[in-house]
């Protein structure tokens, strides 16, 4: 009897071995949560947290966060065919289908802000489009605050929502080439990760990296072929990953053949000198930088003259600061306005 009990066991430990054997495997790194894990490696919490729990519970704290240096199974990313189906469509659908569903301001900017009225016409007549960094499946960067993880795309959509609504108040035309149906400008400190976020006008955001950001220019260039023409800005915001000590200033790169984005970004960079110094008067000298960088994908393939701006280091503790605090993001939103009214006033 012993002898069958045991070979039971050994027959469900070695069917169970089996089974973990046919998952992925990882290793968590520093500052990784369960949900950033599963969107780096293209999974979604909403549908694959769960297993995921279920098959790493012994390797989970008792808060199931994760454990740095300790590897984990990954569920199997699995579609149901209707899902699979109404992604292709939404991807392929001819223009003006996709078009009917952009995503209208007052949804964009949420039931506490909604779209701004025209104050003025400053910028009458200047087209931007708006690109936050990542977003969808990528998170971008994270950093850690107390508990709480902060995720890059989340805090650069905030900012580029107020920008948008900042500069439609000048009159502007203003494309948000990324955009997220439910979230909305957020007050919050701690803004909450999802998934969920769309290229305009609709369509669904590849994991991979390339793929996104050709994804977003195409559009971009079609719009700029639209308002052939008409002065054009492309503005790309980013947060970026450093050691944790490491503060930074908000810093601007230009493609090395554009005197139009090179203009851009010296209004820009000094609108941000001028404020630094009026509202932190001991501080030391603004240290932020104007500076080529022309393998930049956004930068190098897109029609309109762009800039892509780093806002600061989510993992250091004095950027944090930067991000947490609405007041600060719409600063950030404000200050970025104030350089655009100077280049669009100064243009030949």
């Amino acid at each position: 009897m012993r002898t069958a009990t045991f070979l039971l066991l050994s027959f469900f430990v070695s069917i169970s071995a089996f089974c973990q054997s046919t998952y992925r495997r990882v290793v968590a790194k520093p500052g990784d949560g369960v949900h950033t894990l599963l969107y780096r490696h293209g999974l979604t919490p909403s549908q694959h947290g769960r297993q995921f729990r279920e098959l790493n519970k012994k390797n989970l704290t008792s808060r199931n966060g994760l454990i740095v240096g300790r590897t984990y199974l990954l569920p199997r990313k699995t579609a149901t065919p209707a899902k699979a189906a109404s992604r292709a469509r939404t991807v392929t659908a001819p223009a003006s289908t996709t078009r009917r569903a952009t995503i209208s301001p007052r949804t964009l900017f949420g039931p506490k802000y909604g779209p701004a009225p025209v104050r003025d016409h400053l910028l009458r007549g200047a087209v931007y489009y708006l690109s936050p960094g990542h977003g969808g499946p990528d998170p971008g960067a994270i950093g850690t605050y107390g508990t709480h993880k902060l995720a890059e795309d989340e805090y650069a959509y905030d900012i580029t929502l107020r920008l948008a609504r900042v500069l439609m108040a000048h009159d502007a035309t203003v494309y948000m080439m990324v955009q997220d149906p439910n979230d909305g400008i957020r007050d919050e400190s701690v803004l909450k990760m999802d998934n969920d976020e769309v290229t305009y006008p609709n369509q669904v955001i590849p994991l991979n990296q390339l793929a996104r950001l050709r994804q977003r220019i195409t559009q971009v260039n079609k719009l700029h072929a639209r308002h052939k023409g008409a002065y054009q800005r492309l503005l790309c915001l980013h947060v970026d990953s450093r050691s944790a000590g490491q503060n930074i200033d908000v810093f601007f790169y230009h493609h090395a053949n554009s005197k139009a984005g090179l203009s851009l970004a010296k209004n820009i960079h000094k609108v941000f000198t001028a404020r630094y110094k009026r509202a932190q008067p001991n501080r030391a000298t603004y240290s932020g930088n104007v500076s080529t960088r022309s393998t930049l994908y956004e930068v190098r393939t897109s029609h309109a003259p762009a800039v892509f701006m780093e806002l600061g280091n989510i993992r250091n503790a004095k950027d944090q600061r930067r991000f947490l605090v609405d007041d600060n993001r719409q600063a950030l939103a404000n200050w970025i306005c104030d350089g655009l009214i100077a280049d669009y006033r100064g243009r030949k």
